[in-house]
């Protein structure tokens, strides 16, 4: 397929393999942040091709796995109300909360559905003017566009019966907490294409110059990532940092400025917590003081919701880096795709569900 088999060759591969390895003389640690680069790296056996010196490990790059629980149970208590038609993404309605999960709400009687753009939800909303239609608003800045279009839709359109629980979350402050960890050993980060593809890369550059570290923009396919790890490589061994972009035929400095203006035009930054990470300051979105009427937690009062996480579910050190999921106890036994004790595992874009799919048990 032109434009996606070139960017998986077996020969280029190798010769990308065989650069990167003459050009490490030392250890070193990265961290990709992005789900979809997790499961390519550990589908493709990347990971396990390079030198012995190199270690990649998964940040937190998928945006399902960081949203705390208590935004799950917030998400399941709004749609088990009989007023309400909760619309999401179909990757949210597995993803356990304290005792149960979305699908388990739909199988009880709740008006629960999938959709596949928050606009069908404005639609939705549109359609059936006696109930409220309540959109899960969960992502990275890759989805914030087209949740912000769906706001604003909705205001221009008198379409009052529609809202959205906001989860969003922002990459550049979660890679800043990484880096200011104490015992944080990550070198270089390969930064999410598709995150860059609307918001440029400018955000990022501050911080390689405050924390001295290389951070290359990089695409999903293999031979994008051999690329991106050549290039932290190459300024690690250099003794140089910056922001560099692989993946130029997506991103540029400024990214999308349509989209990012109806981003700011809708949100604004605030403090956002994550899962089995914690508080992060200005790490998220909420709906700007105009637009607050849109907020669901607003709009329903859904009030302070106190949740604990599983004592065996070790999702927090995964999304960090600090482990891996084959070294959780429960991997692949007591967590499973069909019984999941955390996010991870039933994401399509969770590092656990990578491993498990691939085979990885050990």
């Amino acid at each position: 397929m032109k434009f996606l088999d070139e960017y998986r060759e077996e020969k280029e591969v190798r010769r990308l393999l065989a650069a990167v390895e003459r050009r490490v003389t030392r250890p070193w640690t990265i961290m990709e942040i992005c789900g979809g680069q997790t499961h390519t790296l550990i589908k493709a056996g990347i990971d396990r091709m390079l030198p012995d010196e190199l270690t990649v490990v998964h940040g937190p790059g998928c945006p399902v796995c960081v949203t705390p629980l208590e935004m799950i149970d917030r998400a399941i208590a709004l749609a088990a109300r009989e007023e309400v038609i909760f619309t999401s993404f179909g990757d949210m309605l597995r993803v356990p909360g304290s005792d149960a999960d979305l699908l388990g709400v739909k199988a009880r009687g709740g008006d629960v559905r999938f959709v596949y753009s928050p606009l069908d939800a404005v639609e939705l909303a549109r359609a059936n003017p006696d109930r409220q239609v309540v959109f899960f608003a969960v992502g990275f800045e890759t989805t914030a566009p087209a949740n912000a279009m769906a706001v604003w839709r909705a205001s221009q359109r008198g379409v009052d019966n529609f809202s959205i629980l906001c989860a969003h979350v922002l990459v550049p402050p979660a890679m800043d907490a990484i880096l200011a960890s104490p015992d944080n050993r990550v070198r270089g980060f390969l930064a999410a294409g598709h995150v860059c593809t609307v918001m440029g890369y400018s955000d990022y550059e501050p911080l390689a110059e405050r924390h001295r570290v290389p951070i290359v923009v990089t695409g999903f396919e293999p031979l994008d990532l051999l690329q991106g790890v050549f290039m932290v490589v190459t300024a690690l061994e250099e003794g140089r940092f910056g922001v560099e972009n692989q993946y130029t035929r997506s991103v540029t400095r400024e990214g999308n400025l349509r989209a990012r203006e109806i981003v700011e035009h809708v949100f604004e930054v605030c403090d956002r917590p994550w899962r089995g990470i914690g508080t992060i300051p200005d790490s998220g979105y909420r709906l700007r003081p105009e637009l607050a009427s849109f907020d669901a937690e607003k709009r329903f009062d859904i009030g302070c919701v106190a949740a604990h996480e599983s004592t065996e579910c070790i999702a927090g050190e995964i999304l960090q880096g600090r482990q891996r999921p084959n070294d959780c106890l429960q991997f692949g036994v007591g967590c499973t795709p069909e019984h999941p004790l955390g996010a991870p595992m039933v994401s399509s874009e969770g590092a656990c569900a990578a491993y498990f799919q691939s085979g990885r048990l050990e």
